[in-house]
């Protein structure tokens, strides 16, 4: 596929249209492609703690510790709820706004609540389990696991690119369990998208947001619906496209904002334009 592109010019360009300090790095199945930017600098995941969260509970799933149906969080709930934002709890509160199942209901309590009930049933802190599980089998040697499940990660985009690269490849979890977590769970529910409104419907998998057929978005026109990711609002991001066999991840030093919504999706699409 060409880039349409001068000779010379990287796709990774786009990221001067923010306007303010932006990294990138471009992750094919052999590994690193391109990079552009200060990817060692620290930076705040926030939302994207949630995708190390599902993959650590994935992983206790995986391994029988733990099971989807399990009851968790509110009357009625289970931790497939609390993983997939349907377990009806208010974004950061342990009062709900309807029955589990009914809507997609963004939620940070909802997640930590997940963690916890994982680390109940493992008997040990969740944070040493994902140390122990995720980061340092993939080698996230600069990974600070702080606070919140939903929110307290920090770490540099090299760390990031790891874990891109784990969903892009997985070495931690059986095909069966990597499309669990990557596939839709709930697939009719509607919901509120951060930033970007209403989406009928709002598909998100366990700690996990899939691209689906959702209109406005901070991915690109050209990635598919099996996409998979997450982005922060102080600014952290990343994707990954199974059918383009292509990552992405973004940090940039500026909460998420209108340049986000722009940027993003064209710098996506120049990605794809050229790497995919």
């Amino acid at each position: 596929m060409t880039s349409g592109r001068d000779a010379g010019e990287s796709s990774l360009d786009v990221l001067d249209e923010f306007g303010f300090e932006a990294a990138a790095i471009v992750l094919g199945p052999e590994g690193e492609r391109a990079r552009r930017g200060d990817v060692g600098r620290i930076r705040p995941w926030r939302s994207v703690t949630k995708v190390l969260t599902g993959l650590g509970a994935t992983i206790a799933l995986q391994e029988g510790r733990v099971d989807l149906e399990d009851p968790a969080g509110p009357p009625g709930s289970t931790l497939r709820h609390l993983l997939a934002h349907a377990s009806g709890y208010f974004y950061e509160s342990e009062s709900t706004l309807q029955a589990p199942g009914l809507r997609r209901h963004y939620s940070n309590y909802g997640i930590d609540e997940a963690a916890r009930h994982v680390e109940r049933a493992l008997g040990r802190d969740f944070g040493g389990w994902i140390q122990e599980r995720v980061a340092d089998p993939l080698g996230m040697r600069g990974l600070d696991w702080t606070g919140s499940p939903s929110v307290g990660a920090h770490g540099a985009l090299t760390d990031l690119a790891l874990l891109a690269a784990e969903l892009l490849r997985p070495t931690l979890l059986e095909e069966r369990w990597w499309a669990e977590m990557t596939g839709v769970q709930l697939p009719e529910l509607v919901g509120i998208m951060p930033g970007f409104g209403k989406q009928t419907p709002n598909p998100f998998g366990l700690g996990i947001e899939v691209r689906g057929e959702k209109t406005p978005h901070w991915t690109g026109a050209g990635n598919s619906p099996a996409t998979v990711g997450h982005f922060g609002m102080l600014g952290t991001a990343f994707w990954v496209d199974p059918t383009a066999d292509l990552a992405l991840v973004i940090g940039t030093s500026h909460d998420f904002c209108d340049a986000h919504r722009t940027v993003m999706p064209r710098l996506a699409d120049a990605v794809l334009a050229e790497h995919a």
